[in-house]
């Protein structure tokens, strides 16, 4: 089986852009991905994860993007799953290259959120919860996650407080990425005082809605020593629980996601992700999704979450930095385009492409996307060339 790398990766600005469709915005990622000299039918397979935000598309709308690029005639599946259907378009193209069934795949993702009502885009973004007993009974995204926040908070006697120091050091990242889709800072005070959305979430605590696309390129071995830069995926794994959050056991984990991180971490040869990892992009479409992922993905122990970003562990310049990107909460959540986008933070990351939050020399960086509360997971470990193993 040969090892997949990923060879180019690049998205568009994230946020609120009414002159573009998700058309344009793919072809801005992908343009940014590709080699100005790649042919196109170097591409075997492509993968395009999207939910279909405002009923646009449905069908076909990975070959309708892929072929606004010039990928004419490239076999297209779109992957749905949720907030995690690009992360797992990525794990499909992985799966593509080892199985050597192909030599390059396009993993993308793209989603237009911004010009539908205030009202559809609440009813697009609940289809990805449990439809019977959750949506219909007029749950919403921050309710089901404050009802996660407030199990949390009160199990682990932690404070809200905690919920606020990871929107600011998501914030002050997302301020040095110049495609966040609020690329300002904001400080503990400001998350804390700000409007409730559902108690115990504020604004601050929640991610934006927003318009983008990202699209990654990955290769077999042979095909990857021909471009300039390469990153080797060195694990992938991936599960899905039951998509409604009453029908858990517990709402103070996503067990989802830590089944996913055990397989990832097993193929990548992992054994304490603390201190094997240089940074982490995780998924947190709200302030606890991210204290949640630390525990979920073997960061710290459970009920430690809130000592791990009050100790600045997780910050920019901790032992562990987590979203350097700005992560959902401030580079932005075009759903279908999310996890591409951790992958392409992670890419540049490794290749020393982040400019201003580029960290010193990392070697090994994890991606972690969800779907919904948690009904699907997929982990993605990356090594920089040339790291032992690699």
């Amino acid at each position: 089986m040969t090892d997949a790398y990923v060879v180019g990766a690049g998205q568009s600005s994230f946020g609120s852009f009414p002159e573009e469709t998700y058309r344009t915005l793919f072809r801005e990622a992908y343009e940014e991905a590709a080699p100005t000299d790649l042919d196109p039918g170097d591409v075997d397979e492509a993968f395009v994860g999207t939910l279909g935000v405002g009923g646009r598309q449905l069908g076909l709308a990975g070959p309708a993007v892929t072929e606004h690029v010039g990928l004419h005639g490239v076999p297209c599946t779109r992957v749905e799953n949720a907030c995690a259907a690009s992360g797992s378009a990525l794990r499909q193209a992985v799966m593509a290259v080892r199985s050597g069934m192909a030599d390059l795949v396009l993993a993308g993702g793209v989603e237009v959120m911004t010009d539908a009502s205030a009202e559809a885009t609440k009813y697009w973004l609940g289809v990805s919860g449990e439809t019977e007993w959750e949506r219909m009974a007029g749950t919403t995204f921050a309710g089901v996650y404050a009802q996660m926040a407030d199990a949390y908070l009160r199990e682990h006697d932690a404070p809200r407080e905690a919920l606020s120091q990871v929107a600011a050091k998501s914030h002050a990242n997302g301020a040095r990425n110049p495609k966040a889709h609020l690329g300002f800072g904001c400080t503990v005070e400001e998350a804390e005082s700000a409007a409730v959305v559902a108690d115990p979430l504020t604004m601050y605590h929640c991610c934006p809605t927003s318009d983008g696309a990202a699209a990654v390129l990955v290769a077999s071995e042979t095909v990857a020593a021909s471009f300039d830069d390469r990153v080797r995926v060195a694990g992938v794994g991936a599960a899905s629980d039951r998509v409604g959050l009453f029908q858990r056991d517990a709402y103070t984990a996503i067990p989802a996601s830590e089944s996913a991180a055990r397989g990832a971490y097993d193929a990548a040869g992992i054994a304490d992700p603390r201190a094997d990892l240089d940074f982490a992009e995780v998924h947190d479409c709200f302030a606890i999704a991210e204290l949640l992922a630390y525990e979920d993905l073997g960061f710290c122990d459970r009920g430690e979450a809130a000592d791990l970003v009050a100790d600045g562990v997780t910050a920019a310049g901790g032992d562990l930095p987590v979203n350097t990107s700005g992560g959902l909460k401030s580079k932005g959540h075009p759903i279908g385009a999310t996890g591409a986008g951790q992958a392409v933070e992670a890419f540049d990351q490794l290749t020393g492409r982040a400019g201003d939050r580029q960290l010193t020399d990392p070697e090994r960086g994890l991606t972690h996307n969800v779907g919904g509360s948690g009904g699907a997971a997929v982990v993605h470990v990356f090594e920089a060339e040339g790291v032992t193993g690699a």
